[in-house]
C-alpha cells in the first residue's frame, strides 16, 4: 500500500475499506469518499466498489397500470437471489449478496434511453424519482421481477471508531441522523457531479 494511502493506521480519503454487517456476516468493499463530523461524532461517506443493484417486483396498480416496487425484505431477496444471479450471469455480471445492498461485479451494458425509467417509488412515496438502468428480468412463481442499477451513486454513511476505522450504523443511529442526511447528500452530490 502506498505511504500516502494510510497514516498511522488511520483511514484516509480514497482508501479501500471493507465494512462488515455484524448481524448477517456480509461484507461490502468501498472507497472512502469524504469524512464528516456531525454532533461531535466522526463519519465517513463510502462508495461501493461494485455496482449497487435492486430487485423490483411488477405489480398491478390502482389505475390498471403496472408499477415496480422494490423488494426490500431480506427473506424475499434470499428466495429470489439464485434466480437473479443466474439471469445476470448471462450478461457476464456476478450478483453478490453484500452488506447493506446487493451489488454486481462486471461491466454494465451501455445505457439505452428506452431501457431506463423514472419514477419508481417505494411504498413510502419517495419525494424524488430515481433513474434506473434496466439489467434483466425474470419470473419466479409466475410473478415478474426485474433487476435495475441506480444511475446515481449509492453512498453508505459509516461511523468512525477511536482508531478512525469505519463501521456500519445501526438502524437507530441512522434514524437519529435523518435530519442531516438530505443536507449531506445534496452537498456531496453537488461536489461529486462538478468537474
Amino acid at each position: 500500500m502506498d505511504d500516502d494511502m494510510e497514516t498511522n493506521g488511520e483511514t484516509v480519503e480514497g482508501e479501500m475499506v471493507v465494512l462488515t454487517d455484524a448481524d448477517t456476516g456480509r461484507t461490502i468493499a468501498c472507497t472512502v469518499e469524504r469524512f464528516l463530523a456531525i454532533e461531535n461524532q466522526d463519519y465517513a461517506l463510502l462508495l461501493p466498489i461494485d455496482t449497487p443493484v435492486e430487485i423490483f417486483v411488477w405489480q398491478e396498480a390502482e389505475d390498471d397500470d403496472e408499477e415496480a416496487i422494490p423488494v426490500e425484505d431480506d427473506d424475499d431477496i434470499d428466495v429470489l437471489f439464485s434466480t437473479a444471479k443466474a439471469v445476470l450471469e448471462e450478461q457476464n455480471l456476478t450478483l453478490k449478496r453484500t452488506a447493506v445492498m446487493l451489488t454486481v461485479e462486471g461491466d454494465l451494458p451501455d445505457l439505452e434511453e428506452d431501457a431506463e425509467f423514472e419514477g419508481v417509488e417505494s411504498e413510502q412515496e419517495a419525494e424524488e424519482a430515481e433513474e434506473l438502468q434496466y439489467l434483466a428480468s425474470f419470473y419466479y412463481e409466475e410473478q415478474e421481477f426485474a433487476v435495475y442499477a441506480p444511475l446515481d451513486p449509492c453512498f453508505i454513511l459509516a461511523k468512525l471508531d477511536n482508531d478512525n476505522q469505519p463501521h456500519l450504523l445501526t438502524a437507530e443511529e441512522l434514524k437519529n441522523l435523518e435530519p442531516f442526511l438530505d443536507q449531506i447528500e445534496d452537498q456531496f452530490f453537488d461536489e461529486f457531479d462538478s468537474p
